[in-house]
């Protein structure tokens, strides 16, 4: 393919390819040639110009496919536009030559397409440059037209599109002629010619004035013609035109010219609304037929016109625009309502029509309304639709207050006005929804009356308003949650009042059931005691039901929807009610099968209506129950709710003959009963009413061989038994559309009805299904038998496979005896059931029984196969699959291909080639790929033939789906098949019309499962893969160029496939400029496409698609659409991370003079904008710290000109376009948090809002942004008032919300104040320790600044109320938290802050809220020492007057006041309760913030002594607590959650070393008396030294430092190493985080023998000593700089810690100490020497610190043993003959120590050994001369080291060291000459010898005087430095002593860490 990438085309490599590759060939050479014409420079492209369109026309004559001649024509086209024009006459010439050429033939029929489509690209790029030329191209393309099939057709109608948008106003001329044309077209048979033609007509009208003058009218009954029999796309193309010109006809300004004014009718609103609502009435017929037709009743406006013309409204308005429809829409909104009206009787005259036409006018009600208004237009649109409805209200008043019955009950008005009242209201509804909270200001407006125009209508006659309205409360309720319990009330209290109006009981128990559904929508929910009240109301309307005959069914209907509305509240209501709801069940169906035959023989047809009202009722109220409330079904509730089944079956069974009895007016009850029992049974195991089976087998058998209705409704059967990837190749229908609320009425067919509310009124309080729209229940004539095929397949499969195998002949026989479209509905229904059937075995696994029932099962579903309804023969397909799968034998499913092929090879219908084709494909997805390959080779070579069938597109679609299932099922065995089948696709792809929409998205479908099968290998180098590659990238580029929105979704969704496993090879730049184009499709599809793609995209390349999508900005001279620019920015802000945070200018780069598209944003949109800034802040908060500082940012900027830095505030600004937030300057800020929250603590705001305030002031308040305490007291004001408001008690709590709300509430400001709480005190804590210094903290205060005591005092003064209350809430907690059989000791009133039947509620809250206050709590327990009582602790109760539960209280009764110690005890035990419940049993969904806050309550608890006695004393509790902190280690890994168990680990051993120590001491003063001996051991291991697991404290910390230890060292573990001894491996550094767990547990291992007892310690002392050592030996790694690691420093503390125990001193256990660390330190000598050959590369400063350790820490016996000594010597010398500079410094530091020891046991071998060695080092560097500071530092520590040798000396021998000392210092004096020209390093050298030299000489004169007189030179040098010095000594003495400094300072370090 890269041959084809040249300027003209490659003849010779062209000439060498077969017929597929010659295609390919050419399509990408004018691929790459469109790019390059454009990139080449003109006289270039003039240059080959004349061969280049030599070579494009012979094209012409090769029959080139619909793509390639599309970009054939585009690069003539461009050619010419860059190149010269001379030959374009010619050019064009030839084209019409080749259409007027009289050759027909089907092989020249493309060459003839290609030249119109040349003609028409070759007129819209030159336009009026072609001069006259178009007069005889039209007239010439027009009379091809007239015999020109269906292709040539759609290829005129576009190519006369793009000559009329080439030339414009210059082709006048031809403007009848090219109308006339499209006319004909616009009614053609072929749905693609009328949206061509609508294309054509659409470009037409922008000139043609006289299509919206003088023929409008004949334009729009084209039109409405056009609609009829039309499919989506023409109704989509052809209501834009008619919508477009009729905007245009209404808008129209004079042009000015005498001529046009003449011919120009000018039009108003009226006329125009007429004109369209005269289609909608009637259709496309004339008036005098559509009058004629009313009389007779007939109806002759089919559905898809209708549909249409709702469109064209749509299109309409929208064309108008948004200011236009606010300006008129009191007359838009009366002509649209009045095309429901009963005066119109031609839309509404029957139900079923008037269902369908309220769906179309509120489809147009809502795009318009919805779609084009902002809020404050839409505001206004609410108060017009307002006054619409009181208005028809005032109309029906007047006729319900005649006195005559008759004319109220006859009236039309009531009848003309419900529709119109449907509408309104449910509009209504859907406006206030969408405009949330925001429609608040209009409830409360008195003027426009809203709540009480809803509620009048309430009592309307008809049961369709009475629904509307309740269903608009609804919708009310869930945008404005406070309005629900008021409007609850509200219509209880109607509902009681007018208990004896019909239409009031109902009217209200409907708004009652709503306003119930809508509970679930509203998280604050409703009183507990609702329930109650409604419950009791609908016991007392079953009751009376009987008392009145009028009111009989009214009341039974609402009393059993009341309870069914009831249920949907949940368990935690239902259960208080449950027992009464059982009984009511239990009395609704008689007690035995002879009190329903009496019931039977008496009952009239009233009666029974009544009866089976209220039994249907009581089903669904079962139903609900069971759906909404499994929690409370245990096996007591199910045998209870089972009881009344049997009778409920029976009656199911007599309902034919009471039905023969009582004549039609039981038809629609007994329908309703039937569905209600099965939808029941369908919830139900089938085992629950297993000796019912048969009975309702049979009732279902009937119900589907004998059906009410006589039309096939396939649509609302089928689609649930398809498989979903089925449904694609049927009507476009069935797939999502934003149009699909009116284009489902098409789908049932003109006989049946679309769903709506009136069908079923108990759907008013169910799940919504889609979002926010009205729920559109079927007729129960539908819903029975939907609801009847599922109970079938679930009962099938249960019954004894004789009853099974006699149902399944039933219903063949009954497809067979019946005939006609009775048969259809029959076969229809039998196939769906058995689908059912068979899909309910294959999902459980179950069998389907003997070969008898295999044959019926395959003859019934064969049946469905060779249907003529393509959707039943797609469900036959999933069933035919199905029936081989539950089979599951290779055998039988190899049977069943072979029919297939059978038929396949036989049939030539194309009903029999398309079922048994997707039959076939089916088979494989279920079974894989079907055995063996001969078998795959077989169905692929039959799918090949099918799909090149190009008579019928139907088979070819079908065929190529099937084939995408085999390519997925087949996996790797379709390798061999790929190369084929991807040049079949290309192929086709080539050369299949575009009218053929469908079989293009099968291709596409086919090439995406060729993509997924090859996968990354596409990825690949070599030449096949990279043909395969190129192929498949072709065939992504042919579908791009499809005009059907649905292939354009396949190849974006292949180009995403090729994305995932090739990315390079995908060009980037061009994929996302065609996903920012089809983001605004009109095509819901194609936009989720679009998104699923750059979702892929910005996860993996979010930079490069940023980039892509701004220059797109950039470049684009329109602007692009806001919803692009925020999904780009939003997804590309949530995927971006590092220096790709945010980049915002995707929005900034508008062009600042367009207006703004953001103006004024409504409110969901301003709510969205606020998570996208919650998001891209969560993604930002871990990245980089500049996101959150402007300054960094804009330096970040200034940096890298290129780079995307934003801080967060440039967001929250950006955010600002959307009007979500203010942001001004950074002082002003401060002042707007507070602002902004205020409104949130007012009394009317609700709890969740407060809460969530809460959590912003405490957030605010302790991020220590703010400095200023005065800032900080205005939001602490706030929450100061919170404060106060949960005082009062849970009397005063709001009656709006559920009582858990308030718990919420309560529990949010406590945890908001316990956050503020706990940093304060830290803040407070960090202070203490950084400044010790009293006078700044004044001056800060003084100063007003910030200070971290402002904050502690502002919460001090609310401390007490605040602990009372922090406390009562744990209390709460624990209670709650107890195991369900605790259940009955709980509180009967509820805890301090919730109520008893809200506690299920309750709980979350406390989840969330608990561990921040044990925190607070634990720390106030702290601050008070757990010494002092508060003064008024014990007596006074909290201000919260009802708190019974609330901890040490005095009760009301005067109960005994607990001692302090008592109240204390308490809550230690409180809150050692509740963290140790919650840590050993870490829930999965525990938080990282719960975790923490309880280890840290843990800590602060054990800060203090009192707790900690309390611990140290009760040893079980202290290993119980040991325990909980070892599971947490091991099941979290987070090293700061860990750090802080260990913490918690080191306290709980300071607590029993605590209690060790006070028992010794109070031991000691007890016995001072008496002997020592006889002195108790105490500690652990007592008097025998063994620790027992489990009761061990000492053993329980040893596991888990071993554990955090191994894990961090597995080195350390015997086990792993393989070996018990010390095994030597290379060290390594371990992470920050790991080093610091080693250490904290290294600290507590060293602490761990002050809990023993002599002979304890003796047995922990190895393990201790084998850990420390351990990690010495293992992290000992050599750093620069002569640095330790910390580890090791860790392990050094923690050896000087153990070593210098006392009970290695101690009398019982010194001498096995002594042998152990004896052992020990052989361990450390050992870790130098190498193992099996191989040194290790471990740091000798570390190891030798360790020696020195042990020679200083420990007593002389263990370290001066002569074979220790003697190799810790040896250490000393090798140590001190390394080169390393930094080793000899701390060599001899080390030695310094060592030769100061005390004793002179241990220091003088040292000393002997080492100190010649250690001088003649000294007077070598006389001879090298120091060249650097760490040479000098060398020689510093050495002079110090023969110091401190003087120091120690005997006398005798203390003048012979001075005499070695002194000429090595005055060796390196400089005199005065020298010292001008030294080095700094020599005159540091010289000042510190000179004053070394002036302290030691007066100290020991003697031998200095003696020194210098044996020595002229020495002498003459030093007064020669001496003199020299005195000049600059000022200068000199300070740098000397700067010099010492480095030296000392690490000297001392050492010394302090662990010598």
């Amino acid at each position: 393919m890269e041959l084809a990438h040249s300027l003209l085309l490659n003849e010779e490599a062209y000439s060498q390819l077969g017929e597929v590759q010659k295609a390919e060939f050419i399509f990408e050479w004018l691929r790459y040639l469109e790019k390059l014409l454009l990139a080449t420079s003109r006289s270039d492209v003039r240059e080959k110009q004349k061969t280049l369109v030599e070579q494009l026309l012979s094209l012409l004559n090769s029959s080139p496919g619909p793509p390639t001649r599309k970009l054939l024509a585009k690069n003539l086209a461009i050619l010419y536009s860059i190149g010269d024009t001379f030959s374009v006459y010619e050019t064009i010439d030839k084209c019409n030559d080749l259409i007027r050429s009289k050759d027909d033939s089907p092989s020249y029929l493309p060459t003839k397409l290609a030249a119109v489509v040349c003609l028409g690209s070759l007129y819209k790029k030159l336009g009026r440059i072609l001069g006259n030329t178009f007069t005889d191209t039209v007239g010439n393309i027009l009379k091809a037209m007239k015999s020109a099939e269906s292709q040539g057709r759609y290829e005129i109608m576009l190519s006369l599109q793009n000559i009329l948008n080439g030339l414009g106003a210059a082709a006048t001329p031809c403007y009848r002629d090219v109308y006339k044309a499209a006319r004909s077209c616009l009614t053609d048979r072929s749905m693609a010619v009328r949206c061509a033609a609508a294309k054509c007509l659409l470009e037409l009208q922008n000139e043609a004035i006289f299509m919206w003058s003088t023929d409008l009218d004949s334009v729009a009954t084209l039109c409405f013609k056009s609609f009829e029999g039309s499919n989506y796309d023409v109704r989509i193309s052809v209501s834009k035109l008619l919508g477009t010109i009729l905007a245009k006809a209404l808008i129209f300004k004079d042009p000015g010219t005498a001529a046009s004014r003449q011919n120009i009718r000018r039009v108003s609103l009226e006329e125009v609304l007429e004109l369209l609502g005269t289609g909608f009435l009637r259709g496309s017929s004339g008036f005098l037929r559509a009058s004629g037709d009313m009389l007779k009743g007939t109806s002759s406006v089919s559905r898809d016109v209708r549909v249409g013309v709702t469109q064209a409204y749509v299109v309409f308005v929208s064309t108008l625009g948004g200011a236009w429809l606010e300006k008129n829409f009191a007359a838009f909104l009366s002509h649209i309502l009045s095309l429901v009206s009963q005066s119109h009787l031609k839309g509404t005259q029957t139900q079923i029509d008037a269902v369908c036409c309220r769906r179309c006018v509120s489809f147009i009600l809502r795009a318009t309304i919805g779609g084009l208004l902002g809020e404050k237009a839409q505001i206004a649109a609410v108060k017009d639709i307002c006054q619409a409805i009181w208005k028809l209200k005032k109309i029906v008043d007047a006729i319900m207050s005649d006195g005559n019955l008759e004319a109220r009950l006859g009236s039309t008005d009531v009848a003309a006005s419900q529709h119109m009242l449907v509408c309104a209201l449910q509009e209504l509804g859907n406006l206030i929804h969408n405009l949330g909270t925001t429609a608040a200001p209009l409830l409360q407006d008195s003027s426009t009356g809203l709540l009480d125009s809803v509620i009048s209508v309430i009592l309307h006659p008809s049961m369709s308003v009475r629904l509307a309205a309740a269903w608009c409360l609804h919708c009310i309720a869930v945008a404005l949650p406070s309005y629900l319990t008021p409007l609850l009330d509200r219509c209880l209290e109607r509902l009681t009042v007018l208990k004896s109006s019909p239409e009031a009981i109902t009217g209200f128990s409907f708004a009652v059931a709503a306003l119930l559904g809508a509970v679930k929508h509203c998280p604050l929910g409703i009183p507990h005691g609702k329930g109650k009240i409604i419950m009791t109301l609908a016991e007392d309307l079953l009751c009376s039901a009987t008392q009145n005959s009028r009111l009989s069914a009214q009341r039974t209907q609402a009393g059993w929807l009341l309870i069914a509305a009831l249920m949907t509240l949940g368990p935690a209501v239902v259960s208080h009610h449950l027992a009464r709801v059982l009984l009511l069940w239990k009395c609704v169906f008689p007690a035995s099968p002879k009190d329903l035959e009496t019931e039977k023989s008496r009952g009239d047809s009233f009666t029974w209506q009544v009866t089976l009202e209220g039994r249907a009722g009581a089903l669904c109220a079962i139903k609900t129950f069971v759906s909404y409330c499994g929690d409370l079904l245990t096996e007591e509730v199910i045998q209870r709710l089972l009881l009344p089944l049997p009778c409920a079956v029976d009656l199911l069974t007599q309902l034919s003959s009471i039905l023969k009895t009582c004549g039609s007016p039981l038809k629609t009850p007994s329908v309703v009963y039937r569905q209600r029992l099965y939808e029941l049974l369908i919830l139900l195991p089938p085992e629950t009413y297993e000796g019912n089976l048969c009975a309702v087998l049979k009732e279902l058998a009937a119900d589907l061989t004998t059906p009410d209705i006589q039309v096939a409704a396939s649509t609302f059967l089928l689609p649930p038994l398809c498989h979903q990837d089925d449904l694609l190749i049927l009507s476009p229908l069935l797939q999502e559309t934003d149009h699909r609320f009116i284009e489902e009425q098409l789908l049932l067919g003109n006989g049946v009805a679309c769903g709506s509310l009136e069908y079923d009124p108990y759907s008013i309080y169910e799940k919504d299904v889609e979002g926010d729209s009205v729920p559109k229940p079927l007729p129960p004539t539908l819903s029975v038998i939907s609801s009847a095929a599922k109970l079938f397949g679930v009962l099938c499969a249960h019954v004894e496979e004789a009853q099974r195998i006699l149902t399944l002949e039933q219903l063949l026989d009954s497809i067979k005896h019946s005939k006609g479209v009775r048969q259809q509905v029959v076969q229809l229904h039998v196939v769906s059931s058995v689908s059912s059937f068979l899909k309910y075995v294959a999902g459980s696994k179950g069998s389907l029984g003997p070969e008898e029932v295999r044959r019926l099962a395959l003859t019934l579903v064969m049946g469905g196969l060779e249907s003529t309804n393509p959707l039943l023969r797609c469900a036959a397909a999933e069933a035919w699959a199905r029936l081989a799968q539950v089979v599951d034998d290779g055998a039988f499913t190899a049977g069943l291909a072979q029919i297939s092929f059978d038929k396949l090879k036989s049939a030539r219908d194309v009903v029999t080639r398309t079922g048994h084709s997707l039959a076939l494909g089916s088979l494989h997805r279920y079974l894989g790929g079907i055995s063996s390959s001969q078998h795959l080779n077989s169905c692929i070579g039959i799918l090949y033939a099918l799909s090149q069938d190009n008579t019928s597109p139907d088979v070819q679609t079908w065929a190529l789906h099937s084939l995408s299932l085999i390519i997925d099922s087949a996996g790797p065995l379709y390798y061999v098949h790929v190369e084929p089948t991807l040049s079949l696709i290309i192929m086709l792809l080539l050369n299949v019309p575009p009218t053929h929409a469908e079989v293009h998205q099968s291709l596409g479908r086919c090439l995406n499962a060729l993509i997924t099968t090859l996968g990354p290998e596409l990825q690949g180098n070599s030449t096949s893969i990279s043909t395969l590659r190129t192929s498949c990238l072709l065939g992504c580029a042919v579908m791009q160029d499809n005009p059907n929105c649905l292939v354009q979704a396949q190849a974006i969704s292949c180009l995403q496939q090729l994305h995932m496993f090739a990315p390079r090879h995908v060009n980037l730049s061009s994929l996302v400029s065609c996903l920012c184009v089809n983001l605004c499709s009109p095509y819901l599809l194609l936009r989720r496409s679009v998104l699923a793609c750059l979702r892929q995209l910005v996860q993996r390349e979010a930079a490069e698609v940023s980039e892509h999508a701004v220059m797109l900005t950039k470049d684009s001279r329109e602007e692009l659409t806001p919803d692009f620019s925020t999904v780009i920015c939003v997804d590309t802000m949530q995927e971006e991370e590092g220096d790709k945070g945010d980049d915002a200018s995707v929005l900034t780069t508008r062009n600042d003079e367009k207006s703004h598209p953001f103006t004024n944003p409504r409110w969901a949109t301003r709510v969205f904008a606020a998570e996208c800034v919650c998001r891209i802040i969560n993604q930002c908060e871990n990245v980089n710290i500049a996101h959150f500082d402007i300054a960094l940012a804009q330096e970040m900027k200034k940096r890298d000109s290129r780079s995307k830095w934003h801080s967060i505030s440039d967001l929250i600004i950006f955010m600002q376009a959307f009007g979500s937030l203010i942001c001004d300057e950074h002082c002003a800020r401060y002042l707007q948090v507070g602002a902004a929250l205020r409104p949130a603590f007012t009394s009317e705001t609700p709890p969740d809002v407060t809460a969530k305030a809460c959590q912003v002031c405490s957030a605010w308040i302790t991020s220590g942004v703010v400095s200023d305490l005065n800032d900080l007291r205005r939001v602490h004001q706030l929450l100061v008032s919170s404060l106060t408001k949960i005082q009062v008690g849970k009397e005063a709590v709001s009656h709006l919300y559920n009582e858990s709300a308030s718990t919420m509430e309560i529990l949010a400001v406590l945890k908001a104040w316990a956050e503020v709480y706990i940093i304060a005190v830290q803040r407070h804590k960090n202070h203490k320790q950084t400044f010790k210094t009293i006078t700044y903290l004044e001056e800060s205060v003084r100063n007003g600044s910030y200070s971290s005591n402002g904050l502690l005092d502002l919460v001090y003064t609310d401390l007490s109320t605040l602990s009372r209350l922090w406390l009562a809430a744990l209390q709460d907690f624990a209670l709650l938290t107890l195991p369900s059989e605790f259940a009955s000791q709980l509180p009967a009133e509820g805890g301090a802050f919730y109520t008893a039947e809200t506690s299920e509620n309750a709980k979350w809250h406390y989840y969330n809220s608990w561990a921040l206050i044990l925190h607070a709590t634990a720390l106030w327990l702290t601050s008070t020492g757990f010494v002092v009582a508060d003064p008024d602790e014990g007596a006074s109760d909290l201000s919260r007057p009802v708190t019974p539960t609330s901890m040490c209280q005095g009760s009301s009764s005067g109960a005994t006041v607990k001692s302090p110690e008592d109240v204390y005890t308490d809550r230690f035990y409180l809150i050692l309760g509740i963290s140790v419940e919650f840590l050993c049993s870490l829930r999965s969904d525990a938080t990282m913030e719960s975790i923490t806050a309880c280890l840290h309550a843990l800590q602060a608890l054990l800060d203090v002594p009192w707790p900690r006695s309390k611990i140290g004393s009760d040893q079980d509790l202290g290993i119980e607590l040991l325990n909980v902190l070892h599971r947490v280690i091991l099941t979290r890994e987070s090293p700061s959650i860990q750090l802080a168990s260990l913490e918690v680990v080191r306290q709980i051993i300071c607590a029993a070393q605590e209690h060790v120590k006070e028992k010794r001491r109070s031991a000691e003063v007890d016995d001072g008396a008496a002997e020592k001996e006889t002195l108790p051991e105490f500690g652990e291991g007592k008097d025998t030294g063994g620790l027992v697991p489990g009761k061990s404290l000492v053993f329980a910390t040893l596991e888990l430092c071993v554990c955090i230890l191994v894990r961090q060292l597995p080195e350390l573990n015997p086990k792993l190493t393989g070996s018990p001894g010390v095994k030597a491996t290379k060290p390594h550094v371990l992470s920050e985080d790991g080093s610091r767990l080693v250490s904290a547990a290294l600290v507590i291992l060293s602490e761990l023998p002050a809990v023993c007892s002599p002979e304890g310690s003796i047995s922990i002392l190895p393990t201790i000593l084998y850990l420390t050592i351990g990690v010495l030996r293992e992290t000992a790694v050599k750093l620069p700089g002569g640095q330790l690691p910390s580890t090791v420093a860790a392990s050094l503390q923690a050896l000087k810690g153990i070593l210098s125990s006392p009970m290695a001193r101690a009398e019982k256990s010194q001498t096995a100490w002594t042998d152990l660390l004896r052992s020990a330190l052989t361990t450390v000598l050992d870790c130098w020497d190498p193992v099996d050959g191989t040194h290790q590369e471990l740091d000798e400063v570390s190891l030798l610190t360790a020696v020195t350790v042990f020679i200083l820490s420990t007593s002389p016996e263990v370290t001066t043993i002569p074979c220790l000594q003697k190799r810790c010597i040896e250490k000393f010398k090798a140590t001190l003959e390394i080169k390393d500079p930094m080793v000899q410094i701390k060599t001899y530091q080390l030695l310094h120590s060592v030769f100061q020891y005390p004793n002179p046991a241990v220091s003088y071998p040292y000393i002997y050994s080492l100190a010649s060695s250690i001088v003649e080092k000294l007077q070598e560097i006389d001879k090298t001369k120091p060249e650097n500071t760490t040479e000098l530092q060398i020689f510093q520590e050495g002079i110090k080291v023969l110091e401190a040798l003087v120091t120690v000396a005997e006398e005798q021998h203390r003048s012979q060291l001075v005499a070695c000392l002194l000429p090595i210092l005055i060796s390196f004096l400089l005199d005065e000459n020298a010292l001008g020209s030294a080095t700094s390093i020599m005159r540091n050298l010289h000042d510190f010898a000179l004053q070394n030299l002036m302290q030691i000489g007066p100290q020991y004169s003697s031998v200095f005087k003696s020194l210098m007189a044996s020595s002229p030179a020495l002498k003459a040098r030093l007064e020669a430095a001496i003199k020299g010095n005195q000049e600059s000594v000022k200068v000199k003495i300070p740098t000397s002593k700067h010099a010492k400094n480095p030296g000392k300072n690490s000297s001392i370090q050492l010394k302090t860490n662990f010598l």
